[in-house]
This record gives structure tokens, sequence and C-alpha cells, in this order.
């Protein structure tokens, strides 16, 4: 299918590996030039240059921490006139209730509900002139349904979904569209950490807590980022301009809700 953004700019926020990753592949699949952004700069541009070898597109790096108001500045200065914003970010430490202090929650907020907030602001009014763009927030499954000890993700990516309910709305005249994806477990970095969690936790191999988190995933895997990708690139597509506000679970079937 031609998605119909051949030429089109996209920002892809922790795009060096992960999720991020797969979205900027899929997009550069599909024509799209990238700013590329992640706090590592080494890995960023391995990823980069990589595309560009690959797809034949432009990519822009900027190496930054976008929960930064410094961080934030530089993106956004690097992605003026973008047509495409995916906004990402990693999730928080896992932790139970009594171990969060004020601090913990300001920085969950800061990376996985301000800092997507102060892009769509700085960048959805070009969009809006312009007639047409795309932004697509990569949250969680866990906005649907909490995970305990994902208390900080929950509260600051669910804070998130909430501002995307109401602004999406309000802006889907002018031809943008907000939506979020929310991954279940894929096989990333962020997926190692948690299952490094639960081996310390249980005092398993690292091949039993897998084996244990795959046996609550009805399609009995863990999600890839290329078929991520995919999905981000339909939302930024042509073709996705009458999908405004929605929240897509990509979680193997692993949530188990009727809506």
């Amino acid at each position: 299918m031609d998605l119909g953004i051949k030429g089109k700019k996209a920002l892809v926020c922790a795009s060096s590996k992960g999720l991020g990753l797969g979205c900027a592949e899929a997009l550069a699949a599909a024509g799209v030039n990238l700013v590329m952004n992640a706090r590592g700069a080494e890995a960023l541009e391995a990823s980069a240059e990589r595309i560009r070898q690959d797809y034949g597109v432009e990519v822009v790096t900027v190496a930054a921490d976008v929960a930064t108001e410094e961080g934030q500045a530089l993106v956004i200065k690097a992605a003026e006139g973008c047509d495409i914003l995916v906004n990402n970010a990693g999730g928080p430490p896992p932790g139970m209730w009594h171990d969060w202090d004020r601090e913990d929650f300001i920085k969950a907020l800061d990376a996985n509900m301000l800092a997507p907030i102060a892009l769509i602001k700085a960048l959805v009014p070009g969009m809006m002139d312009r007639g047409w763009g795309r932004v697509v927030n990569i949250t969680s499954q866990s906005v649907r349904a909490p995970i305990g000890v994902l208390g900080l993700s929950n509260s600051a990516r669910t804070g998130l979904t909430g501002y995307v309910a109401g602004t999406s709305r309000q802006v889907a005249g002018k031809g943008v569209t907000i939506n979020n994806l929310l991954p279940g477990i894929h096989a990333t970095d962020r997926a190692d950490s948690l299952d490094a969690g639960v081996v310390k936790a249980k005092g398993i191999t690292l091949e039993e807590a897998r084996a244990e988190r795959q046996a609550g995933i009805p399609a009995g895997r863990y999600g890839t980022r290329e078929e991520f990708g995919a999905a981000c690139a339909f939302l930024c597509s042509q073709h996705a301009g009458f999908i405004v506000g929605q929240n897509l679970l990509l979680d193997g079937g692993g949530t188990n809700i009727t809506m």
C-alpha cells in the first residue's frame, strides 16, 4: 500500500533503538525525511546512517533529552515545518506504590506527559496552518489496564491520554490527527529491563521469566519493532485522516478488555 506520505518530514523521538527506531524505519520506507532524536549520540548516529543507506531519505539527528526545556528547544528547531510528530520516551522504572516520592512522579510526568505536550504545542500549529499533520504518541497498554509495578508510567501516560482526548478533537478540523499507540511487550531493551526485574524478584532464569510473560500473551510471543513501526506509519498516512483521538493496542491480545 502506498501510504501517500513520500517527501513529508517527521520528527521521531527516542528513535535510536526499540519502538522509536521501528517507527523511524517504517516512515523512511514510505519515503519520509526524518529528524531523529535520542539522548545517546553514538547509537543515534549509527541508526540514522543505516536508515540513510537503506532508504535514501534525509535524516537529521538531534542528541538531546526532550524531557528538558533545553532538549525540547533543540528538537523543535530541527523539526520546524514537520508534517509528522512521533512522541516517544523510555518508561520510568518499575517499583511498588510505597517506593515513589514526589520527585519520582515529577520526572515521570516530565518525560511521559509534559514533553509530548510541549512538542505538540510547538509543532501542531504549523501543521494546522498547512492543513495536514499527524501526531502519534507511543504510550502503553497500561493506560487501558494499569500494571501495578508501573505506577509511575500508569500515572504519567494516562495524563497524556486525557490531554490527547480533548486536544485531538479540537484540531481535527484543520486536517491534523492525534492518536496514541499502546504497546504491550515487544522485543526491546525495555522488555529486557522488565524481565530482569522478574528474574531478581522471583529468583528464576531469564528464559523462565520470558516464558512466563509470553504465556500471558494470546499471540504467544513478544511483538517486534517492525510490526509496531508499520502500525505507526499507517496512522501517519494519507489513509488515516478519519482516525481521531484513538488508543490502538498493540499487545498480542494481552489486555483482556472489550473496548
